[in-house]
């Protein structure tokens, strides 16, 4: 019980600070001589920042941050080992295992989701569910899925692996860090309570005007999403500052792991980007509470608008998804091939042509509704888009090709994106060419090219990130033999799941519905099928990731053989990570030269 007692005070902070502010809402609004005070909509949103701060002060930040802010003294970190991972805790590694172990969680809670979609799925009519809760579902199991290929990577391995990498001792702003994780909790609850308030079907992109006449549930999707944009800016300033400010000695912009580049340039897209699609909620929010009419057409309003400002932020977000997929790749390749990072400065500059050209695309998700002037523009930009693109994936190749390969679990995960998003990457040239995608727009094809670059490059990617730095962060090794399991099984079952898709969208199917007809139904029943055959083969890894966190084989500290930092202190690592501190004298994929080496530990040399 003492364990749990945080979440216990920050859950009863949060109802408190529910009720006061949702009262204070009905209180303005009987001020107002509004005929009915009380409107659930207006109290959801009245009691969202108390009952989000509630949260934040019970869960720790009153004790270990704010006190302090009145002169008090502040309360010592009392709680030790396993204990850590329920409480306000400033150390990166706990708050890394936090993310990771929260949005695993919430990734098999999606797929459970998924399951249910694909069951009522399997044939034409209604099975399972009314169409009206069929929307709900896949509107939450499309949310919580964004949600976890946005936050996961970066969250989990930018927190635990980039200060051991750069040979910091923390993140620049420990109890920030801890804030921005202790915001995501609300999130997920904010989104499940839904259910409880009618839901919303609008899917995770909340066009108007049905998220602003549906049910209040829209109300929570729109609270949860601006959280997370606040918990991702915050996350967004500290990785920069970290990165920029507390790199060891002698760790030079071209010596720094690619790994590191892809969670700093993520962090930018997430800094600059995330306010745009809180504006557009906060809108959507006024419109349902105050009677703005931002969006409604008969009182003045633009319903594109929303879509121009909700793109603007979310077709970034897809390369804040993918990005740090491509760091964890390119890391494993190099060092699982035994050769340096191919043009190490190409695939820096793919990067980072990714993130400049990702604000200057984003119309290519409304080619059926945009003016003809902007569609020959756009549809330019997709495709350029795909240079800098190329550069990471042949940076990829260029490493593979003659090394010295050794197909580890990471590496399979590895070579899994690189083929998976080969797929994703063809799909998408068509749905960069208008003709083609004013046709295949909102139909199964492009529910097939999302997850193939979603699910089949950062999911994956985030899979080969745990396996290859799970001995890290736990002391201990996984079963092989599993994790090659839990690889083949994946993707062949993915493939055969999301294959059909291109050719049920050319068929005519259409996504985020509950029926269709009947002669879509042998196409529907083979996805549903290959869809639980490949949710069953994630059984697998919880089995592996269970067992072997519990008893596994005790890790050495550099399985790999690796240069890079993370790689050269214990496993896991102390609480300042290293003894010594660390200096860096060369490159990070120093392979193939005599006595090379990334770093010193502990020793003060020229770099």
């Amino acid at each position: 019980m003492r364990a749990i007692a945080p979440l216990a005070k920050g859950l009863g902070g949060g109802i408190l600070g529910y009720a006061i502010g949702g009262g204070i809402f009905v209180g303005i609004r009987a001020l107002a001589g509004a005929g009915q005070p009380w409107d659930l909509t207006t109290v959801l949103v009245g009691g969202w920042l108390f009952g989000l701060v509630g949260w934040l002060l019970g869960v720790g930040v009153w004790a270990h941050w704010a006190r302090a802010w009145f002169g008090w003294p502040l309360r010592p970190y009392e709680r030790t080992g396993w204990q850590r991972y329920f409480a306000f805790d400033t150390d990166h590694k706990v708050i890394g295992i936090q993310y990771l172990i929260t949005f695993l969680g919430m990734f098999f809670l999606a797929g459970l989701l998924a399951v249910l979609m694909r069951t009522e799925l399997m044939s034409s009519g209604r099975d399972v569910m009314s169409p009206a809760t069929y929307n709900s579902v896949m509107s939450l199991h499309g949310t919580v899925m964004v949600f976890v290929a946005i936050a996961t990577i970066i969250g989990a391995f930018g927190n635990y692996v980039v200060p051991l990498m750069i040979g910091a001792e923390d993140m620049a702003f420990p109890k920030l860090n801890a804030l921005s994780y202790w915001m995501i909790p609300p999130v997920f609850i904010f989104l499940f309570a839904s259910f409880f308030v009618g839901g919303y079907d609008s899917g995770w992109t909340a066009y108007p005007p049905l998220s602003v006449t549906n049910e209040p549930g829209q109300v929570l999707f729109g609270l949860a999403f601006i959280t997370i944009g606040l918990s991702s800016i915050i996350g967004g300033v500290n990785f920069i500052t970290t990165i920029v400010k507390m790199r060891a000695p002698g760790l030079t912009w071209g010596r720094l792991p690619i790994f590191v580049w892809s969670i700093l340039l993520t962090a930018i897209l997430a800094y600059l980007f995330s306010q745009f699609v809180a504006v557009a909620m906060i809108m959507i929010i006024l419109e349902r509470v105050v009677g703005t009419v931002f969006f409604t057409a008969d009182g003045g309003g633009q319903p594109l608008l929303y879509q121009h400002i909700f793109w603007f932020y979310s077709h970034p977000a897809v390369y804040v998804m993918i990005l740090p997929a491509w760091g964890v790749i390119l890391e494993v390749i190099s060092h699982c091939s035994r050769k340096p990072l191919f043009a190490y400065k190409w695939a820096v500059g793919g990067l980072i042509g990714v993130t400049s050209m990702s604000a200057i695309v984003w119309a290519h998700h409304m080619f059926t509704a945009v003016p003809e002037p902007l569609k020959e523009p756009f549809l330019a930009t997709t495709e350029l888009i795909s240079i800098p693109t190329g550069l990471v994936f042949l940076s990829a190749l260029g490493t593979l090709w003659q090394g010295r390969l050794r197909m580890t679990v990471p590496m399979l995960f590895s070579v899994g994106v690189l083929f998976n998003f080969l797929i994703g990457g063809l799909t998408g040239v068509f749905l960069a060419d208008v003709p083609a995608d004013v046709q295949l727009h909102d139909t199964y094809f492009v529910v097939g090219h999302f997850h193939y670059v979603i699910v089949g490059g950062g999911i994956f990617g985030l899979f080969a990130a745990i396996y290859y730095w799970f001995p890290k962060m736990t002391g201990r090794m996984y079963s092989s033999r599993l994790g090659k399991l839990h690889f083949w099984l994946a993707i062949i079952g993915f493939n055969l799941t999301f294959l059909p898709m291109f050719m049920a969208g050319l068929q005519g199917m259409n996504r985020r519905i509950a029926d269709y007809l009947p002669y879509l139904e042998p196409v529907n029943r083979w996805v549903s099928l290959a869809g639980f055959f490949f949710g069953a083969s994630f059984l697998v890894f919880i089995w592996n990731y269970i067992r072997s966190w519990r008893i596994g084989e005790r890790a050495p500290d550099n399985p790999w053989n690796a240069y890079t930092l993370e790689w050269q202190t214990s496993s896991p690592p102390p609480l300042h990570n290293f003894s010594q501190p660390p200096v860096v004298v060369g490159d990070p994929y120093c392979y193939g030269e005599e006595d090379a080496e990334h770093a010193v530990v502990g020793e003060r040399v020229e770099a």
